[in-house]
């Protein structure tokens, strides 16, 4: 006669199998906490060498310009993203390893390939994605994700 393993063994057995550490999640916590996050938004994590910013708005003091052109806010949300970058370990565009640009209107997406040419002009360009989204914090049209490395 055959035995079956419950449910409770089987994921015992699984989880012995994965050799999973439960204190990870844990230690992700902490590092999400301690990020300094405003809203849902963390701006790096960890102690690699790869930097994560997320949620870079075209604002300027403390207000986003979601009345200005979606050029003009793409180039706000960029020189934001310059400043976050140098306060960053002084990293600059260079460092910019891949740049997710999440538009209210993805039809934009031409009108900001000049702003995102002339920004990186001395630099290799970094890969981009653009995505459509249905609104952003305070009204913006244009919100980036950034992943950053030192090399």
């Amino acid at each position: 006669m055959e035995t079956r393993a419950t449910g409770v063994e089987q994921d015992e057995e699984h989880e012995a199998e994965m050799n999973i550490d439960r204190t990870l999640s844990a230690e992700s916590k902490r590092q999400r906490d301690g990020t300094g996050n405003i809203g849902a938004f963390g701006k790096r994590t960890g102690s690699s060498d790869l930097r994560f910013f997320e949620g870079i708005l075209p604002e300027s003091g403390g207000e986003v310009l979601s009345d200005r052109s979606i050029e003009e806010q793409f180039s706000t949300a960029l020189d934001n993203l310059e400043s976050t970058l140098a306060d960053n370990r002084n990293a600059t565009l260079n460092d910019v390893m891949k740049l997710e640009v999440q538009l209210t209107d993805p039809s934009a997406a031409e009108a900001i390939d000049h702003v995102y040419e002339s920004r990186f002009d001395d630099v290799q360009l970094p890969p981009r994605t653009v995505v459509g989204v249905c609104s952003l914090p305070g009204g913006a049209n244009i919100q980036l994700d950034v992943i950053a490395a030192e090399e």
